[in-house]
């Protein structure tokens, strides 16, 4: 059943992307500067789960590579690297300038300094940028020369509202590209090309691609383990095809598994929200951040908190009922 089964997982990265080409068109034109060595637009791309953001990001990169041999590109998830010090040292390390730092005695400004010091173009992708918890890490690599910033986030607000007045006003000129939820039709296109290069003939009809693509409800990443697990599930109990019966058995857990993958991101206070929320049948904020705060040597700010509520709440892991006081979260 299975030709090439890279082709089938998550991380699996295609030459060719469909359904972006405002999008690759817009960000490969903001970055085309780098070409010439020079400075590419600082680029915010933004929009629900699942719809490309990462995926375009690293393409176009890939792409510029092959242009321009010598570049560096690095890519940072700040979903796991959120505070200044992971930041600048996962770019340092994009440079391979880490041999001598230390987390505790380094000065932190070295790091900034550091990084100055390297002059060539350099284009840094900040993936869950709006998960920084020192977002002036950005007005320091916005006066960095030779850098060029590739911004990744799920709303404008969540990245624009907790800025200054300075690093507003400059990050708002940059050029923001909106990713909306695939279509149905759209979704079955992306499935059709892993089936066409990582399946036989025959495996999974279109309109079992069609299926698929409803259960997802517009989240590539649901749509693709769907399409793995049904496929995957088929070829164990022996059938040669993938039969509508096991599409309808594994929706569900592919949902689990895409959700138990970003729970395995959050970070050590992110997981303690999480775990509170998940031992009750619903909490108010206050309520969640008290217990919180009783459970961490080292808390967060309450609105360092509410942000991961937002994120968490954005990526399916929990959900939130009613307004104000009356406001509660609840687990999947």
């Amino acid at each position: 059943m299975i030709r090439d089964a890279r082709v089938l997982q998550p991380e699996f990265v295609p030459r060719d992307v469909v359904h972006r080409n405002h999008e690759v068109t817009t960000l490969s034109a903001a970055l085309d500067p780098v070409t010439d060595d020079r400075e590419g637009e600082t680029t915010f791309l933004y929009g629900p789960s699942g719809v490309g953001k990462t995926c375009i990001a690293n393409v176009v990169t890939e792409r510029l590579k092959a242009t321009v041999p010598d570049l560096t590109v690095q890519y940072v998830n700040c979903w796991e690297d959120y505070t200044r010090f992971k930041t600048l040292y996962r770019l340092l390390e994009g440079l391979d300038q880490t041999f001598d730092i230390h987390r505790q005695s380094t000065p932190r400004d070295e790091l900034v300094e550091r990084l100055r010091e390297h002059t060539d173009a350099y284009v840094v992708i900040l993936d869950e940028v709006d998960q920084l918890e020192d977002k002036c890490v950005l007005y320091e690599l916005h006066r960095t020369s030779g850098v060029t910033m590739v911004l990744i986030a799920n709303r404008v607000e969540e990245l624009f509202d907790p800025l200054d007045d300075r690093l507003a006003s400059r990050l708002r000129t940059a050029v923001q590209i909106h990713f909306a939820r695939y279509t149905v039709d759209e979704l079955v296109s992306i499935l059709a090309d892993r089936v066409l290069w990582g399946l036989r003939d025959g495996v999974v009809s279109d309109a079992q691609l069609e299926q698929i693509a409803d259960a997802a409800a517009g989240d590539a990443r649901v749509g693709l383990e769907v399409l793995r697990m049904a496929v995957e599930r088929s070829a164990r109990e022996g059938h040669e095809t993938v039969s509508n019966a096991v599409i309808d058995r594994v929706a569900p857990e592919a949902q689990s598994v895409v959700r138990q993958r970003n729970v395995e991101t959050l970070t050590d206070d992110q997981r303690v929200v999480y775990d509170i929320i998940a031992e009750r049948e619903a909490v108010a904020p206050a309520e969640l951040y008290d217990a919180y705060r009783g459970r961490v040597d080292d808390p967060r700010t309450e609105r360092m908190v509410r942000n991961y509520l937002t994120k968490m709440v954005q990526y399916n892991l929990v959900s939130a009922t009613g307004r104000g006081q009356q406001r509660r979260y609840h687990c999947e």
